[in-house]
């Protein structure tokens, strides 16, 4: 299996994140880490995960709020960006022990910030820039990763 997926546009970012949505949507407690340099499509491939679980305001990254919740349904999802995190003590101060981890989703840009302070990730996606396209290197759950591999094969 080819370990790297090249994301043509920002619309095949956000189809990714659209079938990391169907693929967890039996299975909604996760801790999703979405890594890579600022402009490598962290926040588009969260719209595209929150917009298959049917939100339909804008989704922006939440730079400055640290943390943006989505109630849907029984669970909620957590789209967090840590690029502002001055010490991972902060997080603590946005109540994130108030959201159960067997019916959250926990979606975390820049999650290097938070040093120790998260929970292991289910799934690691790293983004990054190859000329004028974009890479997605996936790790985590071995289950979880082939079966997200096998449905962007079929995006390709």
């Amino acid at each position: 299996m080819n370990d790297l997926i090249r994301l043509l546009d920002a619309a095949h970012t956000e189809a990714v994140g659209r079938a990391l949505a169907h693929i967890l949507e039996d299975r909604p407690g996760a801790v999703i880490y979405l890594e890579g340099e600022l402009g490598a499509g962290k926040t588009t491939l969260a719209r595209g995960f929150l917009r298959a679980l049917g939100v339909t305001e804008p989704v922006r990254s939440p730079t400055y709020t640290l943390l943006e919740p989505y109630a849907i349904g029984m669970r909620s999802v957590l789209h967090m960006d840590l690029y502002r995190l001055r010490d991972p003590a902060e997080l603590w101060e946005l109540s994130l022990d108030s959201y159960p981890p067997e019916r959250t989703v926990w979606l975390v840009e820049w999650p290097q910030r938070a040093g120790d302070s998260l929970p292991t990730p289910t799934l690691r996606l790293q983004l990054a820039h190859d000329g004028a396209h974009r890479v997605l290197r996936i790790g985590g759950e071995s289950a979880l990763v082939c079966a997200l591999y096998r449905t962007l094969q079929d995006l390709n």
